[in-house]
């Protein structure tokens, strides 16, 4: 007699990207949030999710103080694993730093904001942008960058908000193999670099001022 056939296994919850978060907030509540639990959360899709993780916070011209070392550098980190093809890997300091209260409340309502505007738009486009394997290595490579300019501690208005848009393009872009979007994030990188010249030009400026005053 043949054995009865095993129910079949339920297919996986695909939630949108506001529901994943809210998952994750609500699987957190109470605890400090740090990036070891939210991989263990978030699964199979944390990597990617974590790129957009790190730049969600710093859409807005204010973001939670001490928040930006940690995401930036968990996002080049793990950019520039995946550029290489790599399974990324994080130490376990910064896996384990906590995030600060208030957090993932922060990011969920971000969020909600963020794809009510660009979900209409989003979707699979301009696939000569993200069909070939170099190209998305160098998408990657863009994120890394744009992580590592987040990852400074600098207080001053928008060095923050800039390269998170850059890397919510490019990352919203590569996991909806969306071109347009991803060209969107090379925009915003090159925005960032404008001001970051300016910032540049105008500490310089500042300081030759004050070499002169105090020489004078």
């Amino acid at each position: 007699m043949n054995a009865p056939d095993a129910p079949p296994s339920p297919a996986p919850v695909h939630r949108s990207l506001v529901d994943e978060l809210a998952h994750l907030r609500d699987a957190l509540e109470g605890q400090p949030a740090t990036l070891r639990k939210m991989i263990g959360i978030l699964g199979t899709r944390a990597y990617q999710l974590l790129l957009l993780l790190g730049a969600l916070p710093f859409l807005l011209p204010v973001s939670l103080p001490g928040t930006s070392p940690p995401c930036g550098l968990a996002v080049a980190i793990i950019a520039l694993q995946l550029a290489f093809g790599r399974s990324p890997w994080m130490p376990g300091w910064l896996l384990d730093l906590p995030l600060g209260p208030g957090f993932l409340a922060k990011i969920v309502a971000v969020t909600r904001r963020v794809m009510g505007l660009v979900e209409k738009t989003l979707r699979p486009q301009w696939p000569v942008v993200t069909g070939a394997r170099w190209l998305v290595a160098l998408h990657y490579l863009a994120i890394a960058g744009a992580g590592l300019v987040l990852a400074l501690p600098l207080p001053i208005p928008l060095t923050n908000t800039f390269p998170g848009w850059t890397i919510l393009f490019l990352a919203l872009g590569l996991l909806e193999r969306d071109g347009l979007f991803v060209l969107a994030g090379y925009v915003m990188a090159l925005v960032t670099a404008v001001w970051f010249t300016i910032l540049g030009a105008a500490v310089h400026q500042t300081l030759a001022a004050i070499w002169h005053w105090l020489a004078g």
